[in-house]
């Protein structure tokens, strides 16, 4: 008898301890499971993307995503994730509706491969004495080689000293400007002219400009900024993933690389990545279909980067990531 309840007892902590680790799987897919906006302006865009990436062999699905406060919307760009595929959890900051010191816990809720629960948290402090409108710079689409400029405007309720002293960012393909509109009645309101360079490469832009006030309670507050330059041609798919198998088998997949114009493929160099096997034609045309294959040896992960030079200059194509996985059976 006694026997029996050591070992009921037993298998009950063991029941216990696996509970508490069953949400662990899905905490580590997660790049941060928190993140602070720190001080922003009124009506300024302020959101954050938390990454996901399916770490395991079988589908990770996403059922839902719920916020604890109204001061945060939360998005899924992607539920269902295969191997190594990514998706985002895109916490959105009410900066319109509310003011002051704000924080949400946003719970993430998945059902496969295993029922769990992710929380993450959010904070900030948004201001109500600084408007931006609109509330973030939105290039969109500018193709590669031509500037793009966008206009918007700071207001400041409080002092008639208040000064915007310096524009920072770390991106030296983006310039600003400031020009004063008004000054008075407690009132200071600016045009912010944001130019896009010309020599700004092909990629997503998503940068942060610093504004430094003369405030001292509260010094600086950012501006998102945000866009994509694009090239005369496009790769899909990317990134390219390769589903798992076996050691000793191999699978091949096709690049799509799209013109504008008909073009040359000149070279096709894969960057840590000897498993993966590349064929192209040096044949002038609007697209072309490169097969890509890899060649599973031994058990493991492995990644690798394609650099495509073309007779319209180098950097033209955008790099491609490859990742893949063999496993032993």
């Amino acid at each position: 008898m006694l026997f029996r309840q050591l070992f009921v007892a037993a298998v009950a902590c063991l029941s216990l301890a696996g509970s508490a680790n069953a949400q662990d799987w899905a905490r580590k897919m997660f790049n941060t499971l928190s993140h602070d906006f720190g001080t922003v302006a009124r009506g300024a865009r302020a959101e954050y993307r938390f990454e996901v990436t399916n770490l395991y062999k079988e589908d990770v699905h996403i059922t839902s995503v719920e916020s604890s406060c109204g001061c945060t919307s939360p998005e899924i760009t992607k539920q269902t994730l295969k191997t190594f595929e990514k998706a985002e959890i895109i916490a959105v900051f009410n900066t319109r509706a509310f003011l002051g010191a704000k924080n949400a816990i946003v719970t993430v809720r998945f059902d496969q491969p295993f029922p769990a629960e992710v929380q993450l948290r959010i904070d900030g402090y948004i201001r109500s004495d600084v408007v931006l409108h609109p509330g973030s710079v939105e290039f969109g689409s500018v193709r590669q080689g031509e500037p793009a400029e966008k206009h918007l405007e700071v207001t400041y309720a409080g002092r008639n000293d208040w000064q915007i002293v310096d524009i920072r960012t770390t991106n030296p393909y983006l310039e600003a400007e400031l020009a004063e509109k008004r000054r008075g009645n407690g009132e200071v309101a600016y045009d912010m002219l944001i130019r896009l360079r010309p020599e700004a490469p092909v990629g997503y832009i998503n940068e942060q400009l610093t504004i430094v006030t003369n405030d001292q309670r509260l010094t600086t507050f950012p501006l998102d900024v945000s866009g994509k330059v694009e090239s005369e041609i496009t790769v899909s798919p990317s990134p390219l993933y390769f589903s798992p198998i076996a050691p000793g088998d191999k699978i091949t997949k096709q690049l799509v690389i799209r013109g504008k114009k008909p073009f040359r493929i000149l070279k096709v160099e894969c960057v840590g990545g000897e498993c993966f096997d590349v064929q192209f034609s040096d044949e002038a045309k609007l697209f072309h279909l490169i097969p890509v294959t890899f060649n599973a040896s031994d058990a493991g992960k492995f990644s690798g980067k394609l650099n495509i030079d073309t007779d319209l200059g180098e950097g033209v194509v955008p790099e491609v990531e490859i990742q893949a996985s063999c496993i032993a059976q």
